[in-house]
């Protein structure tokens, strides 16, 4: 679960991390209020993708009329496909220095990796591939966490004026406290601003791992469903696990592994897929009629590839739903089906009886390019 700046930063106070003087907003009227009470502020837009700033979603305003003025604006506009609904009316800081700090979940070490670098402000995967002696990490140990002495050995990697160090290991202390006790796999201040109060987190991200929200209701209640997360929601509630994809290729696979190795097998043969889609390990034909729902309703989606080998997941149980779907819903793609394992020869049975327009395979590689062949490349 993603959260928008407003809501990591609504955290950060808790634990004591500095940042600006700032309200939200919703409409123009609201953010000239609030720049009435705060002064010169910044307008910042509130979507869940980055790049705000090279969109034009990121304006300084001087007085509380041209604060509405930019709210206006940054309101009425798209950033990456996500139209802006809110935005952050923040303080205007003078900034002498700007830094980053983060704390990811580093899955090929199996820790916790703490990162720091002098460039922020930008971009850090940019900094990682054109500067990447700018960058200095550590893998605390996930038992002891980051040590004080550890957090001062960083941030000596930023600031020379051992007053300023201090600080900002106090300030990386509390992230990497929030990074745990929020279950966060990525929590991140960019950036970390050195201005006439001290240093301020003036942007803020974390990420919290869906399978600990049930540890965090408090956070799952910030959630605010934008546009294209409506899939992921009713993929969740069913069951599914499902992540929207840009291809046009709609995949429904059992199995993770499965799903991943379908989606590369369509790349391998030049497609693209639309989803990933994994039904699971036990899959009824209420679950493979919502996973069609869901696939269907994506206007990118040409062509549907069900690629299914059934082990505890019962082959005949996925053509029942497959039927199901097909005969309540207006289908008007083709369907590319192979089915393989636990009741493989029922499933087709079924499928054959059923006389719906559907495509079978004996391969992967056979399915690859079927789907390619009927949903264009």
């Amino acid at each position: 679960m993603n959260l928008y700046e407003y809501q990591a930063k609504e955290i950060f106070k808790k634990y004591g991390i500095p940042v600006p003087e700032e309200e939200l907003a919703r409409n123009p009227e609201e953010a000239k209020r609030i720049a009435q009470r705060i002064g010169r502020v910044v307008v910042k837009a509130q979507v869940l993708v980055g790049g705000r700033g090279k969109a034009g979603g990121i304006k300084l305003a001087e007085t509380p009329e041209d604060a509405g003025k930019k709210a206006e604006e940054i309101l009425g506009m798209e950033i990456k496909g996500i139209p802006v609904r809110k935005v952050l009316v923040s303080e205007a800081c003078t900034i002498k220095s700007e830094a980053y700090m983060g704390v990811v979940v580093d899955r090929k070490e199996k820790k916790p990796c703490v990162m720091v670098s002098p460039e922020g402000g930008v971009d850090i995967e940019e900094v990682a591939r054109k500067s990447p002696e700018k960058i200095f990490k550590l893998h605390p140990d996930p038992v002891y966490g980051l040590l004080p002495h550890q957090a001062r050995e960083l941030c000596f990697k930023l600031y020379e004026d051992p007053k300023l160090a201090q600080e900002a290991s106090s300030i990386l202390l509390k992230l990497y406290k929030v990074f745990v006790e929020t279950d966060a796999s990525l929590a991140e201040i960019n950036p970390l601003a050195l201005t006439d109060k001290g240093l301020i987190a003036l942007d803020a991200k974390i990420v919290v791992d869906d399978n600990a929200l049930f540890r965090h209701p408090d956070i799952e209640e910030k959630r605010e469903i934008e546009p294209g997360e409506e899939k992921e929601i009713k993929a969740k509630e069913h069951g599914l696990s499902y992540i929207k994809l840009t291809g046009n290729i709609g995949c429904v696979v059992n199995g993770a592994g499965l799903a991943m190795a379908t989606m590369d097998m369509i790349k391998h043969f030049g497609g693209e897929p639309a989803n990933f889609l994994d039904i699971g390990g036990s899959s009824s034909p209420e679950k493979v009629k919502a996973a069609m729902e869901i696939l269907l309703s994506d206007e990118n989606v040409k062509v549907v590839w069900f690629n299914i080998f059934g082990g505890i997941t019962r082959c005949d149980d996925v053509a029942q739903g497959m039927v199901q779907a097909l005969r309540e819903m207006d289908v008007k793609v083709p369907v590319v089906v192979r089915l393989t394992g636990t009741n493989e020869d029922k499933g087709r049975k079924i499928l054959e009886e059923s006389n719906l327009p559907v495509y079978p395979v004996a391969s992967m590689e056979e399915g690859a390019k079927k789907a390619i062949e009927l949903g264009g490349k």
